[in-house]
């Protein structure tokens, strides 16, 4: 075994102790509980050629087995790494838990990635065997692949088997079974092998910047997170969940243990594009996603109410104003007034009991992580009787740090840090925390791994934030993020980007500046509402590209962001903006598989946009939108 992966951080790992000899100490004991206190025909669900299929917890705990002994045939030992490129599937889980029963150290690699991020993964891990979505997948990394020395073997998901140096799952599930008649006690003495304290997986950071950075996660940083978060979210057996997140990540690889482990049903979504009819379809009542999810479900809503008319869209909006009004209620714990409650009553009639049926009809529960949840978001969902929590973390924590509550819910907070997890915040205003859930450190990076730990063992997030006297925890920015104006001054742009955002007309926006005089805006229009506003106002234009420099659309943006800026400081103001037509996208490389932005690569792509911008605002001596 690499001895790289036995070496301690500086601070010693924080311990903590099963509530009682029952609770499950390493993912391995999890799965098994699954399958011993969960029994059901539905624990898996995934759709194929038009149809929903099923795989019971007997079903998965066989087939982990049975991948497991096929490793191990393949000569796959404890300690071993093995990757699994795919997309969220039902195998996905599968694999997963495989990995878990063999000893091995899986290592999620996101499907988005290209072949040269996929190489580095592959080399910097030392894995042994790769497990591959598809063969067009394959194909993808195939010329990559072979210089990949330490990789001896790889499995596709995917039928039909082809006659090369590679097995499909089915394969390898048979070889597993072989291997269990054989030798019938082989996986109960792997299990005797794994402690709490041993890697359970390697996540490789996407990454906002710089080079991707391995998190060693054990058995216990995992388990003591699923545990602890699932009491936090109430989850329950009778539940029922759409995963729509990537599964390479950690917080949806962590809420699919909390599932699990609560003997809900889950049920993967196809894909990003079909959550609107696999919502309606599988009638979930809890869903778990990051901002942008949310903004895209409501921006669908939107849409729909556009084709039916102006009368609709006023009807629309005047019902959200509600709703946001009345989720200001709820979270203050404030009776509604007569009036707003009458307006409340109808608004629900005719839009948010559509709005409900459109997500399926029965959701008791959002959960929004990985990025600030606009408040007038979360407040208009609140209203619309569609309760939302956001919670906090990060990869190197397992990942929940800190999460809303039902019942103890305050909308622009990531709420208060789960049971047996500390948070305190640093002179300089960067949020530190220490706990079970904390990672071991970074794969082969002694270095970084000594510069995320303070010298008393906390765990530096690099992310800056407060926490009220009630203990409620609130993100300002990411401390990397924060840039520095030419004449010094210290500008936090996701603040400034939440408010930007509360106007209609704004999809995405991305603040830029560093090192210059003033921050700028670049913004992605919401092309749906700029249209009907172009309509509406009788503007010419006869295409999107003509409209980025409009006069009248300028104008308009520019309006729209000097009102939501107003208390603002004068230096924090943005004085300049460029419209930009498309969309910007994992695919494009400007987001992050969880759809963060990454503002290097967007500083690159849009270099000449932004050196432009800031050229025309020398030329016409422009101060600031309001001048």
């Amino acid at each position: 075994m690499n001895s790289t992966i036995r070496t301690q951080p500086r601070a010693a790992p924080v311990e903590r102790l099963p509530l009682s000899p029952d609770e499950p100490r390493t993912l391995v004991e999890v799965f098994e509980y699954i399958g011993r206190v969960h029994p059901r025909r539905d624990t898996l669900n995934y759709k194929r050629a038009g149809q929903w299929h099923s795989i019971s917890s007997e079903d998965l705990l066989m087939r982990a087995r049975r991948i497991a002994a096929g490793l191990v045939s393949l000569g796959v030992k404890n300690g071993d790494r093995v990757a699994l490129l795919s997309e969220s599937r039902a195998e996905w889980t599968l694999a997963d838990a495989g990995c878990m029963f063999a000893g091995a150290i899986d290592v999620p690699i996101y499907p988005t990635l290209t072949p040269p991020q996929v190489s580095y993964i592959l080399r910097d891990s030392g894995a042994k065997a790769l497990l591959v979505s598809s063969w067009a997948k394959l194909d993808q990394i195939g010329e990559v692949l072979s210089a990949v020395p330490t990789v001896e073997q790889v499995i596709v998901f995917d039928e039909p088997e082809r006659s090369e140096d590679a097995l499909t799952l089915s394969q390898l599930e048979k070889l597993g079974a072989g291997k269990l008649e054989q030798e019938p006690e082989l996986l109960t003495e792997l299990g005797y092998q794994i402690q709490a304290e041993d890697l359970a997986t390697i996540i490789y950071t996407s990454g906002t910047t710089g080079e991707p950075k391995g998190v060693m996660l054990t058995h216990s940083n995992l388990v003591s997170n699923l545990i602890d978060s699932a009491g936090y979210f109430s989850f329950d057996k009778e539940d029922c969940v759409l995963s729509v997140l990537p599964l390479s990540h950690i917080f949806e690889r962590t809420a699919m243990y909390m599932y699990l482990y609560n003997g809900m049903a889950v049920y993967y979504a196809e894909s990003l594009e079909t959550i609107g009819p696999n919502l309606r379809e599988v009638k979930p009542t809890i869903l778990v996603g990051v901002p942008r999810i949310f903004e895209k479900i409501l921006a669908r809503v939107r849409e729909k109410s556009a084709e039916k008319g102006k009368l609709n869209v006023t009807l629309l909006n005047w019902a959200l104003s509600v709703a946001k009004e009345c989720g200001k209620h709820i979270v203050n714990r404030r009776p509604l007034p007569s009036l707003l409650l009458a307006q409340h009553k109808f608004a629900d009639a005719v839009i948010f009991k559509k709005l409900r049926d459109a997500m399926g009809g029965r959701i008791r529960l959002l959960i929004s992580g990985g990025a600030a949840l606009p408040e007038d978001l979360g407040y208009m969902y609140l209203g619309a009787g569609l309760p939302i929590v956001q919670g906090y973390g990060l990869t190197e924590t397992s990942p929940v740090i800190t999460a809303g509550q039902l019942d103890d819910n305050r909308i622009g907070t990531v709420g208060k840090p789960i049971p047996n997890v500390e948070v305190r915040i640093a002179a300089d205003g960067e949020i530190e925390t220490r706990g079970p859930n904390v990672m071991r450190g970074y794969y082969n990076k002694p270095a970084e791994t000594a510069a995320v730990f303070t010298d008393d063992g906390w765990f530096r997030t690099g992310d800056i934030g407060t926490l009220d006297s009630d203990g409620y925890l609130r993100i300002t920015d990411r401390k990397k993020e924060l840039f520095k104006t030419s004449g010094g001054k210290y500008i936090a742009p996701q603040v400034i980007e939440q408010l930007i955002k509360g106007s209609r007309f704004v999809n995405q926006v991305v603040l830029v500046g560093n090192g210059r005089k003033f921050p700028a805006a670049l913004i992605v229009p919401d092309w749906e509402r700029i249209e009907s506003y172009v309509a509406l106002k009788g503007i010419n234009a006869t295409s999107r590209a003509e409209l980025l420099t409009h006069p009248r659309i300028i104008d308009l943006f520019e309006r729209q962001i000097a009102a939501l800026t107003i208390d603002l400081a004068q230096y924090e103001k943005v004085k300049k903006i460029a419209l930009l037509e498309n969309e910007l996208t994992i695919e494009g490389g400007e987001l992050t598989p969880t759809m963060k932005v990454k503002r290097r690569v967007v500083d690159e792509k849009y270099k000449d946009v932004i050196d432009r911008m800031y050229a025309e605002a020398e030329q016409s001596g422009r101060r600031s939108l309001t001048d």
